[in-house]
């Protein structure tokens, strides 16, 4: 490699760590203020009513990734692939279509989680709670438009305007506001609190609106040219869609399922485990929000090397900090399940089963985003998909019989089992190695001479 090739890499890497590092300083205080939101909730809720609460938020979740109608990849990928080409008339119309698509879909998921509702509660037992599920139904839209957003903006370059107004200012909002209303003498339900989060979730929006709006940056949807950019990439956004649902699912199910075949209070303390345990992904999560357009674009132009770099440096900057953080859970498990109050405390097993599996996947390093951003999103529904759904339908026979740790077990099980398959899928098929081992391949590979469209 010549020197000059090697100075470009350090250019990229220090852009892309710094960046990295920027979306690490915000995913920190976002942890810090949903763990706080999470801690609120259960202790003044209480551990039913919180149960109810972690349960419709798990539902809209999932509902909300299904409603962007994979939109929140796409523009990820097509944003660079226009950029590269020097076709920004098509990069606004694909940002923008995609928006308008996001809204129409949420509205209309919405709609049917509210007809679902009122048909439990007509036919169901009258002594079933359902007011969970109408409030679910008031979180689609802004939670689905926030993921979008967010990708939206960070296709563009921003870390702040893109993460901030939905990380930061909602769950602090948030969270202030049901501590005023409790002390205030107005106790907060669980159906209550989602509907809290869905308004503040809202008026967060459009603080980003107007941010973006200054900062020069398009977010702003319009269905002018929505179907011709539906009608030419309908294929690749179902398989974009297929895949966050799949992804959203492998981390919302269990909680769903536990509250199904268990009941409401053992949710609760799954939620909390899971959520906790998703601390250990904190950096590779802040990474990948970097990572995405970085090896999107460099992939696109045929600069491999580059594309491999970006990928090494960021599996090991993840990996070194989720190692830490499940050193920590190993030894404080305990101590810090305690803090959404004593009956959560004996999560600790399910903790550490979830920490492992999600470690494992820390060493693969950014595998998904890797599959997506070049073009293999149907290659990755197929082995993640196939392998977690085989994972999901587990859950349904060993919940029952084991409880919240015999569905920490299977997750981590078939977590680790669809890593393996993908990162030898995408070293074998893509050429880039997204391991720990995938800093030795930067030098043996050879740029495209050509720029690679998918």
């Amino acid at each position: 490699m010549t020197a000059t090739a090697r100075n470009d890499l350090r250019s990229i890497l220090r852009t892309g760590l710094s960046k990295s590092l920027a979306s690490l300083l915000i995913k920190i205080a976002t942890a810090g203020l949903t763990y706080a939101m999470y801690v609120v909730m259960s202790r003044l809720m209480g551990r039913t009513e919180y149960g109810y609460f972690a349960f419709g938020l798990s539902l809209a979740t999932v509902l909300a990734i299904a409603a962007g109608m994979g939109q929140q990849t796409a523009i990820l990928r097509y944003w660079q692939e226009e950029q590269v080409a020097a076709r920004q008339d098509r990069a606004v119309r694909a940002l923008r279509a995609g928006g308008a698509l996001t809204i129409l879909a949420s509205l209309l998921v919405s709609l049917g989680l509210l007809l679902v509702s009122l048909f439990v509660q007509l036919l169901g037992d009258a002594s079933q709670p359902v007011a969970h599920l109408y409030a679910a139904a008031t979180l689609v839209l802004p939670m689905a438009l926030a993921e979008y957003w967010s990708s939206a903006l960070r296709a563009q370059g921003s870390v702040w305007t893109a993460l901030v107004p939905r990380d930061i200012i909602w769950r602090l909002a948030a969270t202030l506001t049901v501590v005023v209303l409790v002390y205030a003498g107005q106790p907060v339900t669980g159906s209550q609190g989602l509907v809290l989060c869905a308004t503040i979730l809202a008026l967060a929006l459009g603080l980003q609106l107007w941010g973006a709006r200054g900062r020069n940056y398009a977010i702003a949807p319009t269905l002018a040219g929505t179907r011709a950019y539906w009608q030419e990439y309908s294929k690749p956004s179902q398989w974009f869609l297929i895949a966050t649902v799949i992804d959203s699912a492998t981390l919302n199910v269990d909680i769903i399922l536990v509250g199904l075949l268990v009941d409401p209070e053992n949710a609760g303390t799954y939620f909390n485990a899971f959520r906790t345990a998703g601390l250990l992904t904190l950096f590779m999560f802040a990474i990948t929000l970097v990572v995405a357009p970085m090896v999107a674009r460099h992939y696109h132009a045929g600069e491999l090397r580059k594309a491999q770099a970006v990928t090494a440096l960021f599996a090991w900057a993840g990996f070194v900090f989720s190692l830490g953080v499940f050193s920590v859970f190993v030894l404080f498990g305990d101590p810090i399940l305690s803090l959404f109050g004593g009956e959560h405390a004996g999560g600790v097993e399910i903790l550490l089963l979830l920490s492992a599996g999600l470690l494992f996947e820390a060493s693969t390093g950014p595998t998904r985003i890797v599959m997506m951003m070049t073009g293999h999103e149907r290659d990755y529904v197929r082995i993640f998909g196939g392998i977690m759904l085989v994972g999901m339908a587990l859950q349904l026979i060993v919940i029952p019989i084991y409880g919240p740790t015999g569905a920490a077990a299977i997750n981590a099980g078939s977590r680790i089992v669809a890593q393996l398959v993908i990162a030898w899928w995408s070293r074998t098929h893509i050429g880039l190695d997204t391991t720990l081992l995938g800093v030795l391949r930067i030098n043996q590979l050879v740029d495209a001479p050509t720029p690679r469209r998918a």
